[in-house]
This record gives C-alpha cells, sequence and structure tokens, in this order.
C-alpha cells in the first residue's frame, strides 16, 4: 500500500457509503516553536462504517498529527451526530493540536474537552451528547509519549512488543459491577444495562475525562475505536488481526470487516496508528506475536436515560475467532502480493448511525 501525503483527515458524520478510509504517513517535524522534534515517524489508517442495523452514522473522527481521536454520539435521530461533531470540531481548532505540535498537555485537553461539553449542551439544549477517545503524540524533554483520553466507552488500545492492552478505561455501569465484583467480565457482554455510560460529553453531571501518558516504544500500534467493534469482536479477536496485518490500513479495514460479520449492530469507525524510527528505531517487532489479550467490557447509553429506555439490542454474540476468514490473500500476506496499490479514497465522512425509533443513548452512541 503507497501512503498518501501527509494531511489532517476530519470526518464527521454524513451521507457517505461504508467503509471509508485512507492511509496516511507522516514523518518528523517542527514544534509551533520552531524546535525540532524527535524522529517518530507515524502511519495511519482510518475507516468508519454505518453497520448494517443503523439508518445515520453518528460517529465522528479526526485522524491529523498528533491527534487521533473518535467520538459516538447519542441522541438519536440527528441529535447524535451533532454531538460528535462539534466534538471533534472543538478539538481540530485547538492551538496546541496544531499539525505537527508535540506540546498538548493533559491541563490543555481538559480545557478544549470542556469547552466541547459546554458547546453540544448550548446547541442541544442538553438532549444529545457523546463518548470521546483518543490519543496524541506528546513529547517531554525530547522523549515521546502517548497523551491518551477517555471520557464514556469508546475505547483507546495499545499493541506493544507483541501484548494488546485496552489503555483507556470503559465509563459505564457494567465496568462499575464488574470493578465491584458484581459480574463477570463475560457476563458484563450480554447484561441489561451494558449500554449505559457513567460520562459523556454534552449530557449528565459527570463529563470528566482521564488521562494516561504511556511512553512510545518502537513499533507501538495504537487502535482508537467507538464501541461499535469492541461491542461485536473480543479482545482476542482485534489482538489477531492488529498482530497479523502490517500495513494500519489492512488492519482497519480487516477490523471493520470482521465487526460486520459478527452482526453490524452500531456505527464502526477505527484509527490504527504505528510509530517507528523511536530512539534510532530499534525495538521488537509489534506483529506476530499470539501473547492473548485481555478481556474487554462492552457498551453504553447516558445514566439519566437508561430508566427511561428500554434496550433494543440482542445479546452480544461471542466474539468470533475467525476473523481473518474472508480476508483476502494479498491483504492478510502483503508480501506476497503487489507492492503497488490504488490511490486511496478521499477523507472519509462518518457514514451514518442509529435508526429515528432508537432512544437518545441507545447503544452507545455511534
Amino acid at each position: 500500500m503507497t501512503p498518501v501525503e501527509s494531511g489532517p483527515v476530519e470526518s464527521g458524520p454524513g451521507e457517505s457509503g461504508p467503509g471509508e478510509n485512507g492511509p496516511v504517513e507522516n514523518g518528523p517535524g517542527e514544534t509551533a516553536s520552531g524546535e525540532r522534534h524527535s524522529g517518530v515517524t507515524l502511519s495511519i489508517g482510518f475507516g468508519t462504517d454505518r453497520g448494517l442495523r443503523r439508518e445515520l452514522n453518528e460517529d465522528s473522527f479526526i485522524a491529523a498529527d498528533p491527534l487521533f481521536s473518535v467520538a459516538d454520539g447519542m441522541g438519536g435521530h440527528e441529535a447524535g451526530e451533532v454531538a460528535s461533531r462539534e466534538c471533534i470540531s472543538v478539538l481540530s481548532t485547538q492551538s496546541f493540536l496544531s499539525a505537527g505540535s508535540r506540546e498538548a498537555t493533559a491541563s490543555d485537553l481538559q480545557q478544549a474537552l470542556r469547552q466541547a461539553d459546554a458547546r453540544i449542551r448550548e446547541i442541544s439544549n442538553a438532549r444529545a451528547g457523546t463518548t470521546v477517545t483518543g490519543v496524541v503524540l506528546v513529547e517531554e524533554r525530547g522523549v515521546p509519549y502517548w497523551l491518551v483520553f477517555n471520557v464514556g466507552d469508546s475505547r483507546t488500545y495499545r499493541l506493544s512488543q507483541g501484548k494488546l492492552s485496552q489503555v483507556s478505561v470503559d465509563h459505564s455501569e457494567v465496568q462499575e459491577m464488574v470493578d465491584n465484583g458484581l459480574i463477570s467480565a463475560e457476563e458484563a457482554l450480554t447484561h441489561p444495562r451494558r449500554h449505559v455510560v457513567t460520562r459523556a460529553l454534552g449530557a449528565g453531571s459527570d463529563t470528566e475525562p482521564d488521562f494516561w501518558l504511556v511512553p512510545v516504544e518502537e513499533g507501538d500500534r495504537m487502535l482508537v475505536c467507538s464501541d461499535g467493534l469492541s461491542g461485536e469482536l473480543g479482545d482476542s479477536a482485534i489482538h489477531r488481526v492488529l498482530g497479523t496485518l502490517r500495513h494500519p490500513q489492512d488492519a482497519v479495514d480487516a477490523l471493520i470487516q470482521a465487526a460486520l460479520r459478527s452482526g453490524g449492530r452500531d456505527n464502526i469507525t477505527v484509527l490504527v496508528v504505528d510509530a517507528n524510527n523511536v530512539s534510532g528505531g530499534v525495538g521488537e517487532d509489534t506483529l506476530s506475536n499470539e501473547e492473548s489479550a485481555p478481556s474487554a467490557e462492552e457498551n453504553t447509553l447516558p445514566r439519566m436515560l437508561a430508566a427511561e429506555e428500554t434496550p433494543s439490542r440482542q445479546p452480544l454474540e461471542p466474539a468470533r475467532e475467525d476473523v481473518l476468514e474472508g480476508i483476502p490473500e494479498a491483504v492478510r500476506n502483503p508480501a506476497t502480493s503487489s507492492p503497488e496499490a490504488s490511490t486511496p479514497p478521499s477523507a472519509p465522512s462518518a457514514a451514518e448511525h442509529h435508526t429515528p425509533a432508537d432512544p437518545l443513548h441507545q447503544e452507545n452512541h455511534g
């Protein structure tokens, strides 16, 4: 696959077809102050799909160095897509997140997310909300870090030296039950409250984000996704795809197709970001390690709305272990295919989302 020239990719909800995507590659550059930052090279894949059950796509995302983020709107009809779009729009206009910057801090992001929360409440009269998760590439004294942030139950994962870990922690009722020993992780997959989120921007009283600062290691692969992916595939299935397909865009495409084959009951948005040339490029290969991944939790819905709504989803199917079946050989084994690739499509706009009949926050938004 031939990467396109570096450039921002921002997507809001739209009318485009499923599976829009495209690769991006970013090289080292300068900070806003003109200082040369580390030589970390990023390779990026992204895609979004309306899914098989939703009439609209309420997911929005941005993939523009240094920011890679997914917002999953909730509210039904057009409310959710407005909320997710406004969240991404506010983030994209922050000066500390300008192209190639490495100067963002958790405090900066916290203020930006508060602005997004206020903006969503203003334009929706507090009738819509969105989750948001993502990662920002930052530097401290010339050392690169992943600054991960999260509100809600969209997720950020890290595949590093063959091990997959969920960096973000879901803000959901079932996650709280699991943490308190009331139910098991397996029971959470089909629990009737799995759709209920306990934090969201624009809805409810708790909107504060969580943050994690993780050193970047050679070969790191970051996955940012809406629960349309994690609600259909278990961590072991996600790990298998991420650890097998070398090109980030191939991994994105395969994950979306696997989620569709598993039911596609929600909007699916996936970003994959690879880091190379860290500390001169010395490090272990992230791919092709078969260690098992930790188990995942699931879905969403603003807590305050849950009492008024009846979950419409069927119980989630077990995560499929045959997710690579049906993926073309040329994708599974790029070394055997032609090195040439077709020109990637233009920047995607999010596919579509909930059906009009869905409750305001049924199914975790996008």
